[in-house]
C-alpha cells in the first residue's frame, strides 16, 4: 500500500472527532484545533520474504495557546484514551490500506511556533503494519 493511502486512512479515522480539523500533509496554515499526520519512518521487511513493513507515523495535535490553562485543558481532552487514540484505532485497517495500526505513545506537551503564532501541541506515535 502507498504511504499516501496510509496517511489518508489515519486522517479519515481522525475526522470522526467533531470540531477537529485534520490534514494528511504539512499544511501551509494552521487552523486550530488541528491534527497533522506526518511522514513516517519505515522498517522494511519485518517479516521474511517481503511479508510486511512497519510504518511509524507521528500525529501532532495543535490547539490555541492564547490562554495556557485553557489550552492545556483542551489538549488534555484530545489526549484522553477515548479521543485521538480511539479515533485512530476505530478502523485498524485504515480502510483496507493496512493490516493493523495502533497508537503506541503520547509524547509530552510542548509549545510549537508556526509563523509567529505559538500553539500548544502533543505528538502521538502510531505504528502501522502492512502486508
Amino acid at each position: 500500500m502507498s504511504i499516501a493511502a496510509l496517511r489518508e486512512g489515519l486522517a479519515t479515522n481522525l475526522r470522526t472527532i467533531s470540531g477537529l480539523r485534520v490534514v494528511s500533509y504539512s499544511p501551509d496554515a494552521v487552523e486550530v484545533p488541528m491534527a497533522i499526520v506526518g511522514a513516517p519512518s519505515i522498517d522494511y521487511d519485518t517479516a521474511m520474504a517481503r511479508g510486511s513493513d512497519e510504518y511509524t507515523f507521528t500525529v501532532d495535535v495543535l490547539v490555541s495557546r492564547a490562554v495556557s490553562r485553557a489550552a492545556q485543558k483542551e489538549l488534555d481532552a484530545y489526549c484522553d484514551p477515548g479521543s485521538i487514540k480511539a479515533a485512530i484505532e476505530s478502523d485498524r485497517t485504515l480502510g483496507g490500506a493496512a493490516f493493523d495500526c495502533r497508537v503506541t505513545s503520547l509524547n509530552s506537551y510542548r509549545q510549537e511556533v508556526v509563523g509567529e503564532t505559538p500553539y500548544l501541541s502533543a505528538s502521538f506515535t502510531v505504528q502501522v503494519v502492512t502486508q
